[in-house]
């Protein structure tokens, strides 16, 4: 399951689709490109709660996912606390499989 998550972003990231760290991510998402944001697991509460409050205000989907080092990894790089996605698809199939998760 988690694969296919990891997987998705990385496609998503050679695709162009993705931005990652604090500032590039919220820049997406005050600019309106942004369709999901995902938090790493183990990122601060203060970078948390920051982009909930950002992505509630502009209606954007958010979730927890992975840890920092696995996060970065799938879209080569270091470790990352977030990461955007601004293609609506790669969006929409990374939401699904997390909702198959949680069945």
């Amino acid at each position: 399951m988690q694969d296919k998550v990891l997987s998705l972003l990385s496609l998503a990231t050679k695709a162009g689709k993705t931005a990652s760290g604090e500032f590039m991510v919220e820049n997406e998402v005050k600019s309106g490109k942004a369709s999901l944001v995902i938090l790493a697991t183990d990122c601060s509460d203060n970078t948390k709660k920051k982009f909930r409050d950002m992505c509630a205000y502009r209606d954007t989907n958010i979730v927890e996912y992975s840890e920092k080092e696995e996060l970065g990894r799938c879209i080569g790089k270091e470790f990352r606390a977030c990461v955007a996605v601004s293609d609506e698809g790669f969006a929409a199939g990374i939401l699904k499989q997390l909702d198959n998760f949680n069945v």
